[in-house]
């Protein structure tokens, strides 16, 4: 008997990358591909796309750039845990503030990677999710990802009492701020416009704001869009 041709393949580990900037993913794609066992099997070049995608392939490790537009790798990461949580996220990022890095934890990301860090780091850290460890940049804290971080709360997102804004709300926030009418939200969420309208109140409510630029100073307070700076 031919014990050769009785062995099963190796599953591959599948990874998806998600960033809005075409030259980035596909320097990711370049760092990951040659690794044996490694399968690149999708990408996305914004939040919305990358939570689609996943729901799409399940891949074994969804890799999301922390700032896209029409959905930020946060609240991406909050969909994939929900809706597939069988996935792992690896966060990536070059914001070195720490509450950026606990409201990941909180997302349920098992990674977090400064951009910096990614040609010499990146394999590291997917090898580490692989095994079913958890990564942290070596620009961060001494400090396991295991979700037991003081919640001390120092400028990361916004408590309005107990109004704290729901994931669908805080999508409206970002979509809003990048300049998107409410008709268009509509459309990228798939709800009415009466309903991203009722929305749109409860959150100029919730946040006692009365203009469209304190909805996009909330934004930019609480790492919901790329500031303009970044590249």
């Amino acid at each position: 008997m031919d014990l050769s041709a009785a062995r099963k393949p190796i599953k591959p580990y599948r990874i998806l990358i998600a960033d809005d900037h075409e030259i980035v993913r596909r320097g990711l794609r370049v760092l990951l591909q040659n690794r044996e066992g490694w399968e690149i099997c999708g990408e996305a070049s914004d939040g919305m796309d990358a939570v689609s995608k996943v729901l799409q392939l399940k891949p074994d490790l969804a890799i999301l750039d922390i700032k896209m537009p029409r959905l930020n790798g946060l609240e991406a990461t909050r969909q994939i845990m929900q809706n597939e949580p069988q996935t792992a996220v690896l966060v990536l990022t070059i914001d070195e503030s720490e509450h950026v890095f606990r409201e990941a934890v909180k997302a349920g990301a098992k990674g977090f990677l400064h951009k910096s860090e990614a040609a010499r780091s990146l394999k590291d850290a997917v090898e580490s999710i692989q095994r079913g460890q958890q990564f942290v940049t070596s620009q961060n804290w001494d400090r396991p990802v295991d979700g037991r971080i003081h919640d001390r709360n120092p400028g990361g997102l916004v408590e309005v009492g107990r109004n704290r804004l729901t994931p669908r709300e805080l999508e409206i926030v970002q979509l809003l701020a990048e300049g998107k009418t409410s008709k268009e939200v509509s459309a990228l969420l798939g709800i009415s416009v009466k309903t991203t309208e009722t929305h749109r109140s409860n959150i100029m409510r919730k946040l006692n704001f009365h203009s469209v630029s304190q909805l996009v100073m909330y934004a930019v307070r609480n790492n919901l869009l790329r500031m303009p700076q970044e590249p």
